[in-house]
């Protein structure tokens, strides 16, 4: 049996009418690297025609192989459960609603040739709406900050990875994790390159608000403490600043007396603490949260078949 050269890893939620572009654009890419190639497609769940249309690229393309989740598991859990059955000495996973262009695949291949085991991308002129370009510039920053890593876009998950890399994530048994980031911390020549951007072909983007703030959630606690260590640092200077301000009221009240001015300032006071004691409650309880799925050792997402697999 051939060893395979590349594997590409493509989720799929919903995305029927994107998915016979994207085959047509990127088999002849391949094809063109003169290499083994294996695509595999993670069927997360779609409500659409999406899994018949992968049924049916597995009977026409020998290289194309399938994977139906049982359910939504999330994009991150639909690439874990393709390096599971990934064979390619370099992986590659690769979005399937055709913004980030398969033509730059050979881009990323000529890095990991060069010996980097990550090859990173970062989107240039990206064709997302202002709101979309402002939230991810700042989960950028905000995660390089927490996590110390030097990433320059989190969101583009066209990315390349050596199968030391791979094997390495599959060796990972967590209920809920950011690949990306996961890789970069097993990775030893890692490297970004710039990318092209195009805008959605069809259909929509599946993160909504409340997914994106899960996301930077999972990035802020899953590889880092520093959430929990500011916030303990902020509780050891407001008490000191609490000490300080109400040996300032008693001295006050012998000089000046008995006063009832500043009454709604104190409360005001009090409510921006209160506040604050309400947050760091939940950065807490999104560690116990965490820590509380890791526990129950759940699977982290079921598998009803698989297509074009070997038996």
């Amino acid at each position: 049996m051939q060893q395979t050269d590349i594997t590409i890893v493509i989720p799929v939620y919903n995305e029927e009418s994107n998915l016979e572009p994207l085959i047509s654009r990127l088999y002849p890419v391949l094809g063109g690297t003169g290499m083994i190639f294996e695509v595999i497609f993670v069927n997360d769940g779609s409500s659409d025609n999406s899994m018949d249309i992968l049924r049916r690229m597995t009977e026409e393309y020998p290289q194309v192989k399938a994977i139906e989740f049982n359910g939504n598991f999330g994009q991150h859990m639909a690439i874990l459960a393709a390096f599971e059955v990934s064979s390619g000495e370099m992986v590659i996973t690769l979005d399937a609603d055709l913004q980030n262009p398969p033509e730059e695949i050979p881009g990323i291949i000529a890095e990991m040739q060069k010996g980097h085991d990550v090859v990173g991308t970062v989107r240039q002129k990206r064709r997302d709406t202002l709101f979309r370009r402002i939230a991810s510039r700042v989960v950028n920053m905000t995660t390089n900050r927490i996590t110390g890593m030097q990433m320059s876009d989190y969101g583009c998950m066209l990315r390349g990875y050596h199968r030391d890399i791979v094997d390495n994530i599959n060796r990972c048994g967590e209920s809920a994790t950011f690949i990306p980031a996961l890789a970069q911390t097993f990775a030893s020549r890692p490297t970004e390159i710039i990318v092209g951007h195009e805008e959605r072909a069809a259909g929509e983007s599946k993160y909504s608000l409340y997914r994106l703030i899960r996301l930077n959630f999972d990035l802020m606690t899953g590889f880092s403490v520093l959430p929990l260590q500011l916030f303990a640092l902020f509780g050891v200077m407001t008490s000191l600043l609490s000490l300080a301000f109400a040996a300032l009221l008693f001295v006050r009240r012998f000089i000046v007396g008995a006063e009832v001015e500043g009454v709604f300032t104190l409360f005001a006071i009090l409510f921006f603490f209160v506040g604050i004691i309400i947050l760091g409650i939940g950065i807490v309880g999104e560690y116990v949260g965490r820590i509380y799925q890791e526990v129950r050792k759940r699977p982290r997402y079921v598998i009803r078949r698989m297509y074009g697999f070997e038996e």
